[in-house]
């Protein structure tokens, strides 16, 4: 699917939810589910609905997207809705701004109404990808990374007006990749994917390949994305060990490009080769 495919030959959907609270394990539903598919700069398609929760929307909810539950009695039922957009999103790469709470109610509706996403479907969190490309901001709100990437557009804190922000954060993230050479769909998806078994197998291999390498006594070439100044470079490591945190992953070992011990994150190696293994 990726190799020899530059990043503006895939289609994506950037996809966003207005709830009626905070936690979908706790009852809460989507209200409003929109979505944007587009190819490098040409939009595609779009989707955009009301949804009935068939419960109330919390007052804070209403605060921050002013949909109330009166808006939504005559709006269809999600089961009704879910069939149209998972069409919709057939064969693309998903895009969120905060894929955890997106993904996370998505997949709370899939699940109770029978349906799921494909288990190779591959997201991209924007918010992380802000994270990595833009580090040191005050807050990576959407509407703040906008405004710092000088998008000149407020934000609504309604579904299809924020895909609209996000597709434009997005394509001024891409250009920030590309002029570090980081375009490649490969390094995109490993850096900034998630929900993917695929991405997930790919992560299992690499810290398998790092304890084969530490079990062997042998050193490690790794392509390495630094935090700092976002570039890459190549380093040849003596692996001593991984550590986890929280959900991150961190390989520690010398690193003789810094003559010294070093930390690295393990999701921001993007090739890794065990040296003296044909």
């Amino acid at each position: 699917m990726i190799n020899g495919i530059d990043i503006d030959e895939i289609e994506f959907t950037i996809i966003d939810t207005e709830t009626t609270g905070l936690d979908p394990q706790r009852g809460d539903r989507i209200i409003e589910l929109a979505g944007l598919r587009f190819k490098g700069k040409e939009k595609l398609a779009v989707f955009n609905t009301l949804i009935n929760p068939g419960r109330p929307v919390s007052e804070a909810a209403y605060l921050v997207n002013q949909i109330s539950f009166s808006m939504l009695e005559r709006a269809p039922r999600i089961e009704k809705v879910l069939p149209g957009f998972l069409s919709f999103i057939q064969g693309s790469c998903l895009c969120c701004y905060n894929a955890a709470f997106d993904l996370g109610f998505i997949n709370q509706e899939l699940k109770l109404s029978g349906y799921a996403l494909p288990e190779d479907a591959v997201a991209i969190d924007l918010l992380e990808m802000a994270k990595r490309l833009l580090p040191g901001l005050e807050r990576y709100a959407l509407w703040f990374v906008a405004k710092k990437l000088g998008i000149d557009k407020g934000q609504s804190h309604r579904a299809f007006s924020d895909v609209e922000l996000s597709f434009d954060v997005f394509q001024r993230l891409k250009d920030i990749l590309k002029s570090k050479k980081l375009s490649d769909p490969a390094y995109i998806f490993a850096l900034f994917g998630c929900n993917s078994s695929a991405l997930k197998d790919m992560h299992k291999q690499k810290l398998a390949r790092i304890q084969e390498a530490i079990d062997l006594g042998v050193n490690i070439k790794i392509q390495y994305l630094s935090s700092q100044g976002v570039e890459i470079s190549l380093r040849e490591v003596t692996p001593r060990q991984i550590k986890q945190q929280g959900r991150n992953f961190y390989l520690i070992g010398y690193c003789f490009l810094r003559k010294q011990e070093r930390t690295f994150r393990v999701d921001s190696i993007l090739q890794l080769e065990i040296m003296g293994k044909e």
